[in-house]
């Protein structure tokens, strides 16, 4: 390894180095992906033989279709950073930086958490295990790599979060009312028994983690080439607190009082009972209202003050922007794609997916074709919700097509779509500016994860197709 810049010698370093400063100057905000989306559908929709009064009918009628949905992945994040960031999980944190012996064991140990909490909400993933870091570098007797555990904290949204909880295709899938109306038809509703809670994704959870810890420790940097927090000039003292100002109006003393906070815990309280033992547990969580509903009060419990819960509230509204300014703009893309018609009164859609048909010869080559198309579009729209919209209308129409299972279908784009975010650094900036970093500091061990699980996620992807059953869409 260079010790110097935190990069792998050697080929892999070469391509990871490429690709960072490619991204570094090239690749504008997400947001203007979104916009060159936008602008290429229509384009393509046009070409397709739809009159452009058409397009922009359907991209003006489907713009506001995903508002729900938008609000739900926005308190996704919400709620994983208010828990993350609560006085217990603080303490956590101090117990759980105790337990590892060495730098290299702190990785792995890092790496596993990540993706556990990964499997559970990606931002509480992100922010915990970020701060994890932080707590252990100030290990001194560890001789912790910085950079290395940095890349192990990413991991949870590298390779884990979309085959948990937090999947937004899952959840998108497993809800009619968040399913638009013109893809409902094609796709059906896919509950998370057909999705996440398969054996065949509990196979692909195990491989994935017992590879990315393998390759963490292999590649956890050892002797004099170990780069501390310290040595990289990374600041851990602790963030300085804003004075307590004394209470001075009444509804100051509600702020920073618990008394209006355990009356409204015990109100939720009931109703999460009531709501989990009239009926399948699953199925309730996988209903995002539900599943976001109880993160909130966890986060109010755990902050236990109003004044607290709203501080944190505050700290993680600004990370939200990307995907309240964009998802719109991916809802009027999935209309534009499945809704003006040419004269044999196909789709865009439906002559993309017919292009997948012709090429997919049977399941193998469908799951491949699917694998290395959303792995490769994953790496120019960082965003598993908005780009599915996208691809769904001909994907699953290509699935019905060809008899491959809609569930695994879109446990194989979820698989897939993941991976480019080892290598694009748009989901790393909220872990790097907890860690003070930057994206060329990790990419490098990043970059060695993206390789290592390329083909085993097209292996595992394609033998576990196999393994399922064809059911026709299902409609409520």
């Amino acid at each position: 390894m260079d010790t110097g810049k935190g990069q792998f010698r050697g080929p892999i370093a070469k391509l990871a180095k490429c690709f960072v400063e490619v991204a570094d100057r090239w690749f504008p905000d997400s947001y203007v992906f979104v916009l060159i989306g936008v602008v290429l559908v229509s384009f393509a929709a046009i070409l397709n033989g739809s009159s452009p009064l058409d397009v922009s009918k359907s991209f003006g009628d489907g713009f506001w279709t995903l508002i729900p949905f938008t609000m739900q992945m926005a308190y996704i994040a919400i709620g994983g950073y208010i828990v993350a960031t609560s006085p217990p999980a603080a303490c956590a944190l101090r117990w759980l930086a105790r337990r590892p012996r060495d730098g290299s064991s702190a990785i792995v140990f890092i790496a596993l958490l990540s993706i556990g909490l990964s499997l559970i909400n990606w931002g509480l993933s992100l922010i915990f295990s970020g701060l994890l870091v932080r707590e252990l570098a100030c290990r001194s007797e560890l001789r912790l790599d910085y950079r290395a555990a940095g890349a192990a904290a990413y991991l949870g949204l590298g390779c884990g979060f979309t085959l948990g909880m937090t999947s937004s295709a899952a959840q998108l899938q497993a809800n009619p009312n968040s399913i638009p109306a013109n893809l409902l038809p094609i796709t059906g509703v896919i509950g998370f028994t057909q999705t996440i809670f398969t054996w065949q994704n509990g196979v692909t959870i195990a491989a994935i983690t017992a590879l990315s810890l393998l390759i963490c420790y292999l590649t956890a940097p050892a002797g004099d080439q170990v780069k501390t927090a310290q040595e990289l000039n990374i600041n851990l003292a602790a963030e300085q607190t804003e004075p307590a100002v004394p209470a001075q109006r009444p509804g100051d003393y509600l702020e920073r009082s618990p008394l209006l906070t355990i009356p409204i815990a015990f109100l939720a309280f009931g109703w999460v009972v009531r709501t989990f033992a009239g009926g399948n547990p699953v199925t309730a969580m996988s209903n995002l209202n539900n599943y976001n509903f109880i993160f909130l009060l966890l986060g109010a419990l755990l902050h236990w003050r109003p004044r607290n819960l709203l501080a944190a509230v505050s700290r993680a509204v600004p990370s939200l922007s990307g995907v309240l300014l964009q998802f719109p703009f991916y809802a009027g893309i999935a209309h534009i794609l499945t809704g003006p018609r040419n004269a044999e009164g196909l789709s865009l859609s439906d002559n993309i997916a017919g292009l997948f048909v012709n090429v997919s010869a049977d399941l193998t080559g469908f799951t491949l074709l699917v694998s290395l198309y959303s792995a490769f579009l994953g790496f120019f729209i960082p965003s598993a919700g908005g780009k599915w919209l996208i691809e769904a209308p001909y994907i699953a129409t290509a699935a019905n097509e060809v008899g491959a299972h809609l569930g695994w279908t879109v446990m194989v784009y979820n698989l897939s779509e993941t991976l480019p975010n080892l290598i694009n650094p748009f989901w790393m900036l909220p872990l790097l500016g907890i860690l003070g970093l930057k994206a060329k500091d990790i990419v490098g061990y990043t970059a060695m994860q993206f390789v290592a699980h390329f083909p085993v996620v097209l292996a595992l992807c394609t033998l576990l197709m196999w393994t399922f059953t064809y059911h026709p869409p299902v409609t409520p």
